[in-house]
């Protein structure tokens, strides 16, 4: 039973081995959510350690198990926002549905589209090794474009943003992304890099003997 196929609505097919797979990502990212593993705190945004999971899920199984485990990532991260991120708080007093939309759409879309860019490089590497590495930095790339655009786009003219702005020196949009995020891009994107390479490509190896194309 343990390699019997699951019939999803699509027509695609799910072995119970990628079932239980993501459910231990999705356990890893509860876990992280909850613990200090998954935040480093800085005086801006969090660094989110919680795109691994999300990035290794993508490319070990496929583009809708990186939407399962982005979506879950979204609502931890929503979550956060009661209480547990003051930059999260802030958000929520301000207007609950955008800061939904800041935090769960741009995680999922996230997961989803590492999946897909994963199978795309996969397809062309020969050496079975580096896609896995680019999913990584493409998965903390995605993470960090994706929420900080929405961000700007809903949050911009608020007095809380544009005081964050005020306070290093009233940039142009392009230029606060880049000083807003330079720290955390640094810590969140090698991590993701290194950490999901290294994780996505072990697992593939071992519980699935080859690497394959979702």
């Amino acid at each position: 039973m343990s390699e019997q196929a699951v019939a999803t609505k699509s027509g695609d097919r799910l072995s119970v081995k990628d079932l239980t797979t993501t459910g231990m990502m999705i356990a890893i990212i509860l876990l992280m959510s909850f613990t200090p593993l998954g935040y480093l705190r800085t005086a801006g945004l969090e660094v989110s350690l919680i795109t691994i999971p999300v990035a290794i899920g993508a490319m070990v199984i496929g583009q809708r198990a990186g939407l399962l485990l982005g979506t879950v990532f979204g609502l931890t991260s929503f979550y956060q926002c009661f209480g547990m991120s003051p930059f999260g708080a802030a958000l929520l007093g301000i207007n609950p549905i955008f800061t939904f939309l800041v935090c769960v759409p741009t995680r999922a879309l996230m997961g989803w589209l590492t999946g897909v860019i994963f199978q795309g490089l996969e397809r062309v590497d020969r050496s079975k090794t580096v896609s896995f590495f680019i999913g990584g930095f493409v998965a903390a790339l995605l993470n960090t474009v994706l929420f900080m655009g929405v961000l700007i786009l809903l949050f911009w003219n608020t007095e809380f943003i544009q005081s964050i702005n005020a306070s290093v020196g009233n940039l142009q949009v392009f230029a606060f992304v880049l000083a807003f995020v330079g720290v955390n891009g640094l810590l969140e994107i090698p991590a993701t890099c290194i950490v999901g390479g290294i994780v996505s490509k072990t697992l593939k190896k071992v519980l699935y003997k080859q690497i394959r194309s979702n």
